[in-house]
């Protein structure tokens, strides 16, 4: 158990975590292991942080009339596990043993289909903006709770496993700080 109490139940629910039941998210194939933890970024209107935008779009409350560019996603139907406020709050959309729809078409190691052995974690931001110091603490702590219930064996970008295709968590993300608080976790 964390610091700050997350702890990965047998239902797959991350107590410590504040959980918003998404219907965007399936049943793993069966036999499916998780081994893989993809870290993305959103804000919703895009560089805008705080409010409920994003957790009405991962449970399709999202009102295209709130925003412009809501009209341009208003159909999608996607969700990702967890979602890291900018303040370090965690939001879980999905049990960690159902398939969330986060990845897309993508490939880690010569195996297509992430979303099969994947848990998706959506961090509070851009590409092109720095994540604040409190996200990469619960990261962290959220990837030892998630370790210490599942056997996940790598982490990697959106952008690495759809590569030209997706960019998040984009250049800003710092992969070396993130690893040395991960190791001290």
């Amino acid at each position: 158990m964390g610091a700050e109490g997350l702890h990965c139940a047998r239902d797959g629910i991350v107590r410590g975590c504040r959980y918003v039941p998404s219907p965007n998210c399936d049943e793993r194939p069966a036999h499916e292991t998780v081994s893989l933890l993809v870290v993305h970024s959103i804000s919703l209107p895009p560089g805008t942080y705080g409010g409920d935008f994003v957790e009405r779009f991962f449970t399709n409350r999202l009102d295209p009339d709130a925003h412009p560019y809501f009209e341009a996603i208003k159909d999608l139907r996607v969700s990702a596990h967890f979602f890291l406020r900018r303040d370090g709050e965690v939001v879980q959309f999905v049990p960690v043993g159902r398939r969330a729809w986060h990845a897309g078409a993508s490939s880690w190691r010569g195996r297509a289909r992430c979303n099969d052995f994947s848990v998706g974690v959506e961090l509070e931001g851009l590409d092109d903006a720095g994540y604040e110091p409190r996200q990469y603490e619960r990261l962290a702590e959220l990837v030892g709770a998630l370790r210490a219930a599942i056997p996940l064996a790598g982490i990697a970008a959106h952008s690495d496993i759809a590569p030209g295709r997706k960019t998040d968590p984009g250049p800003l993300f710092d992969w070396p700080h993130f690893l040395a608080r991960l190791a001290h976790s």
